[in-house]
């Protein structure tokens, strides 16, 4: 049975700079699935319940857990908007799921966006509509990162973890 690694939190948290350590350090047969890229790049689709993304991020899934050992799955990914797809994490993976969620306060999350390659494809404004107060799944444990974890400290925590 394979491993899924669950990042969520905020816009400009830091989850896919973490996701894309952690795929580079684990290695081969290793599906990162990064939510903006499904849902903005793939598909063109918008967020919020019903989005298009939802079928192929569950399909994504499913492949990683048939044929990955470990999987990535890293997006703001709503609580609420995704629960059909953590109820499918959590039948396909069971104990296997090590689920994160990046708690930073909104200041901070401007700071570490104004520091992206991407930083003018959207701003404070659309951070703000998108934001989502301590937005647990609730039913999944999720392990919470700080701003005074790095990347690197976060990125070492998550591999010990599912060591």
């Amino acid at each position: 049975m394979g491993k899924l690694i669950m990042i969520r939190g905020n816009s400009g948290s830091g989850k896919s700079t973490v996701a894309r350590s952690l795929q580079k350090e684990i290695g081969r047969n290793t599906l990162l699935i990064p939510q903006d890229t499904v849902r903005r790049e793939m598909l063109w689709a918008h967020d919020g319940y019903d989005t298009a993304a939802l079928p192929l991020l569950i399909t994504l899934l499913h492949y990683g857990y048939e044929h990955c050992e470990t999987v990535i799955l890293e997006g703001i990914l709503n609580a609420k908007w995704y629960a059909s797809l953590f109820r499918d994490a959590v039948e396909l993976f069971g104990e296997e799921i090590y689920a994160y969620y990046y708690d930073l306060p909104f200041e901070e999350t401007l700071k570490r966006h104004a520091a992206k390659e991407r930083r003018f494809a959207f701003g404070e404004a659309d951070m703000r509509r998108w934001w989502n107060e301590k937005d647990y799944i609730g039913y999944i444990k999720e392990k919470t990162i700080r701003e005074d974890l790095s990347q690197e400290e976060t990125v070492r925590m998550i591999l010990d973890d599912i060591s």
